[in-house]
């Protein structure tokens, strides 16, 4: 019935001037077309009213769309077989508004909505026709009318308080997506309109409001898990007493149990009536990370009764898992604490990204786009990702299909890099109203793992605060420190809950955000803190080549690393689709625009110190994608290193909102980069790293993230880049489950041609990837290029076999084809004299042919 809408602009204030409510209103050939869920943005493309956001620079010619005040109508008949009865009732429930809404049915005004991030729900028994026309009409303001009494908390400062990003552009008194006006990595494209499902539920009597399954205890010696089952129920019509069954089935088994108990009331915290259940379970299959096992999912059947009547009953996926967030003292390193999280009592490391929302027009996102993107984070060897705060609360199927594929989700609430108002009391109950609705619409995904309070927020302004004289104290920390931790014990009570990211000391303790090297400042010294100054810190004016190279990341001592990145341009493909062809060079005027970060040549300052710099576009793609694969990798091999000192790397980003220049190791169009594939390798469970003394000796370490013992033959050799191996050892090895340690060294006389030398490790059980480690700078390596020579096999419409042959070392090797949906089982990878490799193609959407492929390298 909601699927399919009417659409109009008007100036704020005509539609309902016009009666644009009323039931006969006139709906001329000025209102288009609709989907909901949707997005206006593409609504409007799709009537020839504006030109693809997306494309050059049509962005700005967007900007009237936030001006305007937006009308969704739609006219449906509501078929019932019976008639209403009087212990019955209808309920209209929105699941995302975006943002300030009013609503009428049938011309009569229902009800407000004024967060995108909560559900709206209305009575509409006494509106609605059963088996007659019914018109519903929704009236989306122009949001900054609406927030045009309320005033900003002040930084203290007039040059932060009219500084961008962290200045008072309105949008932290909404509680609307932050990153739609805008961020360093996507465009200024605020959205409206209707972007979560609609629906209307016949209740009779009584109601499920609520179900928390929790596991209690896993104790793996006795092969038993201890669950809690706790249904909430609201009674608005007839009497009782009412029941409450439940069904928890094994995946692949027959049902476990059936239990029923009778309702008793009050609950607490408003639950109305509730049934509390405690179930043991023997022999329960776990839910498990990939390296660790299966992500076994259970379904939980429960079900409302009066007599022998059903009234309700809801269908969950879920999870036996426990899972704490360890701070405990590090004995290994006097001072500091952990800061890592246990799986079923096992201590692991999170492998991981921050996740953004995958478009800028939200509501345009399908579950396929959320498929192949959370598909390629887990074949990518990721176990976590970090749901950033300036996004949204995610789409329901996005949460299940984490469940799925096992990856434990960091859940920042939606607040990020800014002062947020604590005196304004309805944006407080806003606030509120939000939390306490996300904490028990997402507390039984397995893949839950830590509710944040915001996306630095206290960073920001401890690390202002540390330079500039006078700022006022942060505004937000009541929802920091009182309403979220609050919501979350009381209606979650097992997930555990972070005040920011980052908060702490992140080299002694809690979580770090490393933007040392891309900013190009010193890591922070609590005994020598910066001078303070009127002027903006350090961070904000430009580095130098040195300063932001990558090597720096070898300083951090961090025990969690929840960001850190580097800027790529995207793939050719990508630039193609969206920059007009005359002006594909570097720096054009439409580049330049698809790169939000400023100063627009601080990626050029990355690449100088790695490749040099770029003299076209084609090699500027190539360029810094190198420096950010490099990056990556070295941060990443660093990090694992330090297990279990250090116990997180989350990337800071997987994934685009808009085809630009960003630090996001897969495009918007779902192409991955150089860097997805490197730290596909790095993230692998089982890591084979070379670590760099200030003396010149190398060490190879082996981290392992498994949790059996590696036992493994490594061959570690050193080879000419033109001439081959030059020497060669082999190396029994036999690494602890869950352990990381050094397990050979070189001194630097071994290794002493560092310009036309390299190291590489392999396993000859192929237990790890095969690394290897340059001397120097890809731009100082002494080699000759080579073309590696390579055939083709297809193996079907759908597949194909490449099979290349590299005479002498071969750089930087990739393939591709002009299509989003093509996979390769490797990419952007290095060859050794004489090796030989196949990669397979595959595109189950359409057929690719060899005359498709390209294949290059440096």
């Amino acid at each position: 019935m909601f699927d399919r809408w009417k659409l109009k602009d008007f100036a704020p204030g005509e539609g309902r001037a016009l009666g644009a409510f009323t039931e006969h209103f006139t709906i001329d050939d000025e209102w288009i077309d609709i989907s909901a869920p949707g997005d206006v943005y593409q609504a409007l493309v799709a009537a020839g009213r504006v030109q693809d956001p997306f494309y050059d620079q049509n962005e700005l010619t967007c900007a009237w769309v936030r001006d305007r005040e937006w009308w969704y109508r739609v006219e449906f008949l509501y078929e019932q077989e019976t008639a209403l009865q009087a212990d019955e009732r209808l309920r209209l429930v929105f699941s995302g508004l975006d943002t300030f809404a009013t609503i009428w049915l049938n011309g009569q005004e229902i009800g407000h909505s004024s967060n995108m991030f909560r559900e709206a729900v209305f009575d509409v028994t006494e509106q609605m026709r059963l088996n007659g026309p019914n018109t519903l009409a929704i009236c989306f303001d122009r949001p900054l009318d609406r927030i045009k009494d309320m005033t900003a908390p002040s930084w203290g400062l007039p040059l932060l308080d009219n500084a961008g990003l962290l200045g008072n552009t309105g949008r932290t008194l909404m509680r609307k997506a932050q990153f739609g006006y805008g961020w360093d990595f996507g465009p200024d494209l605020p959205t409206v309109g209707i972007w979560r499902p609609v629906q209307l539920y016949r209740q009779r009597q009584a109601a499920i409001v609520g179900v928390h399954f929790a596991t209690e205890k896993v104790d793996q010696e006795q092969d038993l898990a201890l669950i809690s089952i706790k249904v909430e129920v609201e009674h608005f019509a007839g009497e009782g007493p009412f029941t409450v069954a439940f069904k928890l089935t094994a995946p692949g088994e027959p049902s476990e149990e059936t239990t029923e108990a009778q309702l008793v009331s009050p609950g607490e915290n408003d639950e109305g009536l509730v049934s509390h259940f405690s179930v043991r379970v023997e022999h329960p299959q776990l839910w498990w990370t990939p390296e660790l096992g299966k992500p076994a999912l259970y379904t939980l059947q429960v079900s409302l009764r009066q007599g022998e009547v059903e009234l309700d009953q809801q269908e969950l996926q879920v999870g036996i898992r426990t899972l704490q967030l360890d701070q405990t003292p590090d004995p290994a390193e006097p001072g500091t604490h952990f800061f890592r999280f246990l799986l079923n009592n096992v201590p692991i490391f999170a492998r991981g990204a921050s996740w953004l929302p995958a478009s800028s027009l939200i509501g345009s996102v399908t579950t396929e786009r959320y498929t192949a993107l959370l598909t390629a984070a887990r074949d990518a060897n990721m176990n976590m990702l970090r749901i950033w705060g300036g996004g949204i609360y995610e789409q329901d199927q996005f949460y299940a299909l984490c469940d799925q594929l096992g990856i434990l989700l960091w859940h920042d609430f939606m607040f990020a890099c800014g002062q947020y108002p604590e005196d304004n009391a309805d944006f407080v109950n806003e606030v509120s109203a939000e939390v306490r609705y996300q904490v028990k619409r997402l507390r039984n995904h397995p893949s839950m793992a830590l509710w944040c309070g915001n996306n630095e927020a206290q960073m920001i302004h401890q690390m202002l605060s540390a330079s500039i004289p006078g700022l006022n104290p942060l505004s937000g920390t009541l929802y920091y420190d009182e309403i979220m931790p609050r919501a979350v014990q009381a209606y979650d009570g097992h997930t555990p809950y972070w005040p920011g990211s980052p908060f702490g000391d992140g080299m002694l303790e809690g979580d770090y955000h490393d933007w040392h090297v891309w900013h190009g400042f010193p890591l922070p010294d609590a005994d020598n803190p910066p001078a303070q100054t009127s002027e903006m810190p350090s961070l904000f004016l430009q580095p130098t080549p040195e300063a932001v190279s990558f090597v720096h990341y070898a300083e951090d001592s961090a025990r969690f690393v929840s960001e850190f990145g580097m800027h790529a341009s995207p793939v050719a493909e990508t630039l193609r689709r969206v920059i007009p062809a005359d002006q594909l060079y570097h720096h054009s005027p439409s580049i330049d625009h698809h790169n939000k970060d400023n100063p627009k040549d601080k990626g050029d300052l990355l690449m100088s110190s790695v490749t040099g710099l770029p003299q076209d576009l084609e090699e500027y793609i190539d360029f810094s994608m190198i420096a950010q694969a490099e990056g990556l990798k070295f941060g990443i091999e660093h990090f694992r290193r330090r297990k279990p000192h250090c116990s997180g790397s989350l990337i800071w980003q997987l994934n685009d909102c808009w085809p630009g220049f960003s630090w996001s190791i897969i495009d918007y169009y779902g192409f991955g980069k150089a860097s997805y594939y490197y730290v596909r390798r790095a993230y692998a469970p089982v890591l084979a790293s070379f670590k760099a003394l200030k003396d010149g000796t190398i060490e190879l370490w082996l981290t392992n993230d498994t949790l059996h013992e590696i036992n493994d033959t490594v061959v570690i050799q050193y080879s000419s880049f033109d001439e081959g191996v030059l020497w060669e050892e082999a190396l029994q090895v036999n690494i602890p489950a869950n352990g990381s340690q050094p397990v050979w060294q070189s001194d630097a006389q071994r290794v002493a041609d560092v310009h036309g030398c390299y190291l590489l490790v392999r396993s000859r059980q192929e237990q790890f990837p095969t690394n290897r480690h340059f001397f120097t700078a890809v731009k100082n390596l002494e080699r000759s290029p080579v073309a590696p020579e390579f055939t083709i096999t297809p193996q079907s419409e759908h597949e194909m076999h490449v099979h290349l042959h590299a005479s002498s070392y071969a750089f930087f090797v990739h393939l591709s084809i002009a299509d989003d949906q093509t996979h390769f089982s490797d990419n952007y990878f290095d060859m050794s004299a004489g090796e030989t490799r196949t990669i397979s193609i595959s595109n189950q959407a359409r057929t690719i042919t060899p005359e498709m492929l390209s294949v290059a390298w440096l």
